[in-house]
């Protein structure tokens, strides 16, 4: 059946569906009848309560919630329409229907804090998919891969909105040292999410594929695609991809339903204590302590987190161009208390405890390494043996991009010196 006849036998059923609904109306379940707490795919829905980004909605606990349901030729009805506007497939099946489910009956109140973050960080997705001739819809990815969270961190060490694995973030220059994660940076790390989508598309020029290939990896569809005699239809595809890839495409179809039609559930969106239209930035000419001026301006340290969690171990850097994110009505009071915070950042115990075993010599020979082509400081730093911490503390002035032929110094003991001499890829500073 064509769309346009398949939306008008849908429609010509519509009052039927909303007569089912009033009828049906409501479902009655006790939440842990649910089963789906060990789903994959909304384990990141998890983080968010530690956000402590949101007013307290908790309410007393009857055992029982009452929600709202539908039959599934109403959801059905207002999946086609979506697909309808969409070069994305937006298909209907008991896999949609599962996590429909999940998301507007047990994680309610995640999906309430993910529409509400949606203001924050849904206007900066579109911009940067229209910029790359992507579709709008695949924002809600980004709700699949870590409910939003710009903080969120799984347990395969994926991190940031996108779930960016740290050798994928590098095919994209995405900084990752000691204390900067770009992959936690919201723009950064969607403008390389656009990149990878658009060559996960050149590759399979399917939009299902293409998801399939950004959660599991393009190799494992291509071995499903192998194992199948070259089926490259993702439901016909479905036994032959590992459980994960097997989530992710109902997952999507089903978020973007749920975001788009949380009314009908009664699910409403959860500002943030903040939004960034009430934040600014200023600039730091020293390392600081998010510690310190958590204390000095009077903001929770977990606000300044959430707001510049390009940042690790709760410290900026040294570095170029340093920025860090404030609401706008402590610009004032840092620009009065940035001296200070400088001071007691360099007076801090933990940063000293950071930074203590940074850059020792102690009985270790100088070298010079010569940057080739492919070298980045994890790379050196592992072929030396030290951190990527020693080698900033024993070249101040080295920025993270490096060039070929750059001079790097780097202090190593007698048997990892003997060793890289043999290797003859060092020089021996006198």
């Amino acid at each position: 059946m064509q769309l346009q006849e398949k939306k008008i036998f849908l429609f010509s059923f519509f009052i039927l569906v909303a007569i089912l609904s009033s009828a049906e109306g409501k479902i009655t379940l006790p939440a842990e009848d649910l089963g789906y707490r060990s789903c994959r795919v909304t384990a990141s829905f998890e983080l968010l309560q530690g956000l402590k980004l949101f007013p307290d909605s908790s309410t007393a606990d009857s055992g029982q919630q009452v929600y709202p349901t539908f039959p599934d030729l109403a959801y059905e009805y207002k999946i086609a329409e979506i697909d309808n506007m969409s070069p994305i497939s937006y298909d209907y099946n008991e896999h949609v229907r599962r996590y429909i489910e999940i998301f507007t009956l047990e994680r309610r109140e995640q999906v309430s804090q993910m529409l509400g973050l949606a203001e924050l960080y849904f206007p900066l997705f579109d911009e940067l998919l229209d910029k790359y001739e992507l579709p709008l819809e695949l924002k809600y990815l980004a709700v699949v891969e870590s409910a939003l969270n710009p903080l969120a961190v799984s347990s395969s060490g994926a991190v940031g909105l996108w779930q960016f694995l740290i050798n994928t973030a590098r095919m994209f220059d995405l900084e990752v040292n000691s204390y900067i994660d770009e992959r936690m940076d919201p723009l950064k790390s969607t403008e390389a999410a656009c990149m990878y989508l658009k060559y996960l598309h050149r590759i399979f020029n399917d939009w299902h594929l293409v998801m399939a290939a950004y959660n599991a990896g393009p190799g494992v569809v291509r071995n499903a695609i192998a194992r199948s005699g070259g089926e490259t239809n993702f439901w016909k595809l479905y036994d032959h991809l590992p459980e994960a890839a097997q989530n992710y495409v109902p997952a999507f179809i089903a978020a973007t339903y749920v975001i788009q039609n949380a009314s009908d559930h009664e699910i409403e969106a959860s500002l943030p204590i903040i939004t960034y239209m009430q934040t600014d930035t200023v600039h730091l000419s020293e390392a600081a302590s998010l510690t310190v001026i958590s204390e000095e301006i009077e903001v929770e340290e977990e606000l300044l987190q959430f707001l510049n969690p390009v940042y690790r171990r709760a410290h900026v850097p040294r570095i170029k161009d340093a920025v860090l994110r404030l609401p706008v009505s402590k610009v004032p009071r840092f620009v009065e208390k940035e001296k200070n915070i400088y001071a007691r950042t360099e007076d801090n115990p933990n940063f000293h405890n950071i930074l203590a075993s940074a850059g020792s010599t102690e009985g270790k020979i100088m070298v010079a390494h010569t940057v080739q082509s492919g070298d980045y400081l994890h790379k050196i730093a592992i072929k030396y043996g030290c951190t990527i911490d020693d080698i900033n503390a024993w070249n101040p002035a080295l920025s993270n991009e490096l060039s070929v032929g750059q001079q790097v110094t780097i202090w190593v003991d007698k048997q990892t010196y003997n060793r890289i001499q043999l290797e003859q890829k060092i020089i021996l500073l006198n």
